[in-house]
């Protein structure tokens, strides 16, 4: 689809701002630790390499070279885990540690992804205005509650992986693009009432498929919608759960060649803010193999983008792997060899078993 000349002027200046709010900075790694506080209620502790109880941001920071911590926030979770206040209470920690946040917002009272998008409890049978709203105020609310307590984030998602859309089935993309391109721009104008030097990032899954990228955001430009930055997640294991053929090396390819492609199309710097390897203690060949390839989408996030890939997000790395098969923890609590893969520049640590 070929952007009209208005539009892309519009994305060029766009995209001159964005840069320029990224420039000063450094690369950033970091991670989404979003079931740390319910792991820690659950009295699970942290290790370093060496049997050194930690504690996990501390370590995560002062070991594996991360700045950046990123945390998921619902709107009427049951229990409340990961509501405002919960997010609040992490902000703290993260303030606290000298670390940037991102503020991920799932629009859902529980998860939203590419599969489901479901609209929370509160906001059922309202129309597409009052749905706007509702978006609006919110986000409002959750970034109120950070800014009166002294902490800007750095960046805030409008929406997670909203490759298929957002509150469905009104802001599905194929069915209702104007309305999910709304919903974009609801949440978009949200953030800059409260934060205006927030960075807004809109967050695709699969980032090595170019044509999910072309079609979800010249919809979300053809209806109005506003990004700051996109968002990508990239995992060569669930790539290839579902296309066998695929290898993890061609994915990683294509994610870098798609992002050099996005930047220049819609004049945006791109993060990849999520990510993840399998963990399986009874192959620690398969953990190395993570290592690797982990090493190789920092480096070229970092070298082949020109700049424009600002960092790399790992999802809950802290995770068990009887939890989750794609963290980087091992059962004991500690860090397996996949970490090492965020270890950069002279002092490298390489484990030695």
């Amino acid at each position: 689809m070929k952007i009209k000349c208005f539009a892309a002027a519009c994305l060029l200046l766009h995209g001159m701002f964005s840069y320029a709010q990224e420039s000063d900075k450094d690369f950033v790694k970091g991670a989404d630790v979003g079931f740390l506080t319910s792991q820690e209620r659950q009295g699970q502790k942290f290790y370093d390499v060496d049997g050194n109880e930690r504690e996990c941001l501390e370590l995560l920071k002062n070991d594996f070279q991360m700045s950046a911590i990123r945390m998921r926030v619902w709107v009427n979770p049951r229990g409340g885990m990961n509501d405002k206040n919960e997010l609040l209470v992490m902000a703290k920690r993260v303030k606290a540690l000298d670390m940037d946040l991102m503020v991920d917002f799932h629009y859902s009272d529980s998860w939203a992804d590419p599969a489901k998008q479901p609209i929370p409890r509160a906001w059922q049978n309202h129309t597409f205005e009052e749905m706007k709203q509702d978006v609006r105020m919110h986000t409002i609310d959750v970034l109120s509650l950070l800014k009166e307590n002294g902490i800007m984030p750095r960046w805030v998602q409008v929406g997670n992986e909203t490759t298929n859309g957002m509150l469905w089935p009104m802001g599905q993309i194929k069915e209702n693009p104007e309305q999910y391109a709304g919903f974009i721009r609801a949440g978009y104008d949200a953030v800059k009432e409260v934060f205006p030097k927030a960075i807004v990032i809109v967050h695709l899954d699969r980032g090595h498929r170019k044509d999910i990228y072309d079609q979800n955001f010249d919809t979300i430009l053809k209806y109005g919608g506003k990004f700051d930055m996109i968002g990508m997640s990239l995992y060569p294991y669930w790539a290839m759960e579902n296309h066998p053929e695929l290898k993890a090396d061609d994915i990683i390819t294509d994610c870098i060649k798609n992002i050099r492609y996005v930047s220049e199309k819609y004049g945006c710097d791109v993060m990849i803010v999520e990510t993840g390897f399998e963990v399986n203690e009874q192959h620690p060949e398969i953990m190395e193999e993570g290592r690797r390839q982990l090493t190789r989408v920092v480096n070229e996030a970092r070298t082949e983008t020109g700049g424009h890939c600002r960092g790399v997000f790992y999802w809950e790395p802290q995770c068990r792997p009887g939890g989750y098969k794609l963290g980087a923890f091992d059962n004991h609590g500690k860090p397996t060899a996949i970490m090492d893969g965020f270890i950069e520049g002279k002092g490298k640590k390489r484990r030695t078993k």
